[in-house]
Order: C-alpha cells, then sequence, then structure tokens
C-alpha cells in the first residue's frame, strides 16, 4: 500500500513501462533471430524443434546469437533496475535519478552486481520449473534482497533530515465513485 502512496509512483510506474518496452523489445529480437536462423517454416513438434537447434548450424547459430543477445538485454535491464525502485520508494527519487544512480552502482561495483545479476538468474529460473509456482517463493525472497542491496551499496547521509510522509489522503467510498472522479467538487456541492 505504501507504493500506492509514494510520490514516486509516477516515477515507478514510467520505470515499470520502460522495462516492459524493453522486454516487447527482447521478444521482437528472439523471434527476429529465430527467423533469420530458420525462417519461417514452423516446427512440427517438440522433437522437430530439438533436432532443428541441437543438430543443424542454424540451431548452433541460433543458440549462440540468442544467448549473446538475450544477455545483453538482461544486462540492460539489471543496470537500470538494480536499485532503482528501492531507491524511489525510499528516497522519492525521480525515474532519471534512479536510473542514474542504479547505473552508477553497478559501474562502481561490477563484481559483485554481476553476482546478484547471476543469482537472480539462476533463482528465477529454478522457481518456473515446478510449473511456475515456484516463483510464489522467489518473487518475495527476491524482493526482501533486493532492498537489503540497495541498503547496502547506498549510504544513507546522517546528517539528511528524514524524508517526510506523504500527506494523508482521506478514504473515499465506493458508492461515491463518481464523484471521487472530481476531487475540486465539495460534497456541500450537490
Amino acid at each position: 500500500m505504501e507504493v500506492l502512496r509514494s510520490p514516486s509512483f509516477g516515477a515507478m510506474l514510467g520505470l515499470g513501462t520502460l522495462l516492459l518496452a524493453l522486454f516487447v523489445t527482447w521478444v521482437a529480437t528472439a523471434q527476429a533471430i529465430y527467423v533469420a536462423a530458420f525462417g519461417y517454416e514452423g516446427v512440427t513438434g517438440f522433437s522437430d524443434f530439438i533436432k532443428r537447434v541441437l543438430t543443424t548450424e542454424q540451431g548452433w547459430w541460433l543458440i549462440v546469437v540468442g544467448c549473446g543477445t538475450g544477455f545483453l538485454f538482461a544486462l540492460a535491464a539489471l543496470c537500470l533496475s538494480a536499485v532503482s525502485f528501492p531507491l524511489m520508494l525510499d528516497r522519492h527519487a525521480g525515474a532519471f535519478e534512479a536510473i542514474s544512480t542504479s547505473l552508477r552502482v553497478v559501474g562502481k561495483n561490477p563484481v559483485p552486481m554481476a553476482a546478484w545479476g547471476l543469482i537472480v538468474a539462476v533463482l528465477l529460473a529454478l522457481g518456473t520449473i515446478p510449473a511456475f509456482l515456484g516463483l510464489a517463493v522467489v518473487i518475495p525472497l527476491l524482493g526482501h534482497a533486493t532492498w537489503h542491496l540497495y541498503r547496502k551499496v547506498i549510504a544513507s547521509d546522517p546528517g539528511a533530515r528524514p524524508v517526510p510522509p506523504p500527506p494523508h489522503r482521506p478514504r473515499k467510498p465506493a458508492a461515491d465513485f463518481p464523484a471521487n472522479l472530481f476531487p475540486w467538487r465539495n460534497r456541500t456541492d450537490v
């Protein structure tokens, strides 16, 4: 609930949209690599797909180019978001400030951040194995670990003033839904 009330909620949505666009571009690039390797001809089944990928020159090209390209997209996602979301939530930073801070953190700590990226990739892969059910454990675990990573790499300024809490917003009953869309109108105006 604190995320929804954060002054940086719009920045978080913006960064989430940027990461979604990166993912869509990643999927489109993977499709283009597959088409470049095998054309538009479909496969007849899973065994045909495995045979094409593992026993042909085009299949090995697909593996090498696809994994290399996927690594670059994953690296970009890691660099953009390593500490961005916790920074926006904790310090109410804007998206640009959070992204640039995340890029600096990765640049100053390349080996630990590479290890963190590997840990994330392995845990997500393990979480998907039992019909994606493991993600119910892995995602909260990674969220908690990300918060600790953020607290470890972003040194707090002992002289900094604490961030004030967001202003209290009164609850709006669902029965007043259409009127709640116009906050400038007062209940006494009706």
